[in-house]
């Protein structure tokens, strides 16, 4: 059996013109080696996979070949590289930073360094994961580094350029090694199935690529990995099955039941997206790539943008022409909050959910395009199955016993009387359901819903019961529900909440004394105490003020400490305090006032002896005297 050498290593670049991705600094040597300007050192810096080693090796092999072509190549016949490659160069030393990293090591390599080569011009010292090496080890190769012998040559490799110190990278010249773009990898992996007979499509050669993220060494080893799965014939199917990706094609579905406004289509997507194992913050991020792909499909200038295989493009462009911009943004907005509270949520999957179904209420129905039809959709497909189960046609059975039963169905003929159940019509009664309103104490304080409008409410419906009738719309307000008009309601209550204070009411009820405005808000606060025991700094406020009432206006005012107190009880306990102050107190003319205490009102605590020394004296000329009699100080 022939052993088997992995991709990565059996197609690893050998010649500047095989390396993927890193022309502008594969030119920048070139021309350096020509010119014989060779720096002392080098610093090769980023993401795994991008090729820093392996330019590295080039570079060396290079320098010390002793018939370079023309274009700066190895020849790879002389006696200097043909030890490079049989892995027997006294002239090239690689040196792994993360393992040898003590001053020891250091110290071992600036003595190596001073022997100079047995075959060719220089000395090229390797030093990867550069960034591990110690402060010690650092310090101890800052003077061999700055001023090393004339055939010495440095050549560092980190992923991690932050970790070096300053006097390491002045020292060097500092190439920054880019991503390889996913056109790159494509071109590359369909070269290298070619070569090993792997048929392969693109649409799987572009899913790889975006699964190695820009690192060659990763979309080899992934190629590996599929090949092994699916040996000669590689298909799209068995790609993302075997990788763990999501297929595009839900979320192309998904955004087209949001333009349609199917939410409960995509809420059954998404569970078939669970149900395959796919994290939900996966999905999310997968849609948030998806909405950026639609939106720069919308402009030719930002097209180019697309990284994605011929055939994919053109969906997107066609979905695209679907949607307009506004929903786009909407979309990305909501996505990316949703992502950003993924964390913090108790319940991940609702908020998901919540998500999808604001995205299907984005457009109103007269802007939603047209359905398309799709050639085939996974999710309407189990419909046929439960067909052929019909075929039994078990109704008859049922007919043949119904038909005694009949004669026992004229019976309900005096059900007539149902039909006199016009008698809603008493249902005027229920506006004596407001009133439960008005008694806070079946209100949650949590839900911060003003109770203060209810009060007018009552007092309108009991004048005028007749358009109590009108629980006709209710029928018409089931069928016509939606996330809009919930949402625009919301609204309209949050802007009444907003509203300033004013409880002004019919001229009529029981006179009002300071006695029963206290007995009332004591009874208040012990309803607060009782049914929302958590507001405990809440509570403790109210226990604080002091109630005054203003015969005159009619007015019960209290005192707070700061705005933002204030602020909040009048936007969302204010209406559901006064109403219930209206109730006990039996007089629907009382206002309820906010006020902020001033300076004086505040009472300053004493925690300094000097402060306690200074309140006494000035409160009680015999403290002062005593203490003058006696000699004696506050301690």
């Amino acid at each position: 059996m022939e052993k088997f050498i992995v991709s990565a290593r059996k197609y690893r670049p050998a010649t500047f013109g095989t390396l993927i991705g890193q022309d502008s600094i594969a030119t920048t040597l070139k021309n350096s080696i020509k010119r014989g300007q060779l720096a002392h050192a080098y610093l090769f810096c980023g993401p795994r996979g991008v090729g820093k080693t392996t330019t590295a090796r080039i570079f060396a092999k290079i320098i010390n070949c002793m018939n370079p072509g023309e274009d700066m190549e190895p020849c790879g016949q002389c006696e200097s590289c043909k030890s490079f490659e049989e892995g027997r160069s006294y002239c090239i030393h690689e040196l792994d930073a993360a393992s040898n990293n003590s001053v020891d090591d250091i110290r071992a390599l600036t003595e190596k360094v001073m022997i100079p080569p047995q075959i060719g011009k220089y000395s090229v010292y390797i030093i990867d994961e550069v960034h591990m090496l110690s402060t010690s080890a650092f310090n101890a190769f800052l003077k061999t580094l700055e001023e090393p012998p004339a055939h010495a040559i440095f050549i560092l490799a980190t992923t991690e350029k932050h970790k070096i110190i300053p006097t390491i990278l002045s020292r060097c010249q500092v190439y920054d090694f880019n991503r390889i773009s996913i056109p790159d990898i494509v071109k590359n992996l369909r070269m290298i199935a070619q070569k090993e007979e792997v048929t392969i499509d693109d649409g799987s050669l572009h899913v790889i690529a975006e699964k190695a993220d820009g690192a060659m060494r990763d979309a080899l080893t992934l190629f590996d990995q599929v090949v092994a799965y699916c040996g000669s014939t590689v298909d799209y199917a068995s790609v993302i099955k075997n990788l763990n990706v999501l297929d595009y094609e839900y979320y192309f579905k998904l955004i087209d039941n949001s333009l349609e406004g199917r939410f409960a289509d995509s809420l059954v997507l998404f569970d078939e997206v669970l149900s395959k194992g796919f994290n939900a913050l996966y999905f999310v991020g997968g849609l948030g790539n998806h909405l950026r792909n639609l939106l720069i499909c919308k402009e030719t200038a930002s097209a180019k943008l697309l990284e994605v295989s011929p055939q994919l493009e053109a969906e997107y462009q066609r979905q695209s022409a679907r949607c307009p911009l506004k929903f786009l943004f909407k979309s990305l907005a909501i996505t990316e909050k949703c992502e950003s509270d993924y964390a913090r949520s108790n319940n991940q999957r609702l908020l998901v959910e919540f998500m999808l179904v604001r995205m299907s209420q984005l457009l109103e129905p007269a802007a939603r395009p047209a359905p398309v039809e799709r050639p085939a959709e996974p999710v309407p497909a189990p419909a046929p199955a439960p067909k052929p189960e019909p075929k039994p046609e078990p109704k008859p059975e049922p007919v043949k016993p119904v038909e005694p039963e009949k004669p026992a169905e004229p019976e309900p003929a005096p059900e007539p009387v149902k039909a006199a159940e016009p008698e809603p019509v008493p249902e005027p009664e229920k506006p004596a359901e407001p009133e439960k309103a008005d008694g806070f104490a079946v209100q949650r304080m949590s839900e911060e819903k003003p109770l203060g409008p209810s009060v007018a409410q009552t007092t309108a419906t009991a004048a005028e019961p007749a358009p109590v009738a009108e629980p006709t719309p209710a029928p018409a307000f089931a069928p016509g529900l939606s996330i809009s008009g919930l949402m625009n309601e919301k609204k309209e209550e949050e802007v009444a909440e907003k509203k300033p204070l004013d409880f002004m009411g019919p001229s009529t009820g029981k006179p009002v004394t300071q006695e029963a405005v206290d007995a009332a808000w004591n009874r208040m606060v012990a309803m607060y105490e009782q049914k929302n025991p958590k507001l405990v700094r809440f509570i403790a406020m109210l226990k604080e003020a002091h109630p005054a009432f203003d015969q005159e206006s009619g007015t019960i005012s209290f005192c707070v400490s700061n705005s933002s107190q204030k602020t909040w009880i009048e936007q969302q306990t204010g209406n559901q305090m006064a109403a219930f102050l209206r109730k006990v107190l039996e007089n629907e003319n009382v206002k309820l006032a906010v006020k902020i205490k001033s300076r004086e009102d505040i009472v300053k605590k004493m925690y300094m002896p000097q402060d306690k020394d200074r309140y006494l004296t000035e409160t009680n000329p015999e403290f002062a005297q005593l203490k003058k009699d006696m000699g004696a100080e506050l301690k």
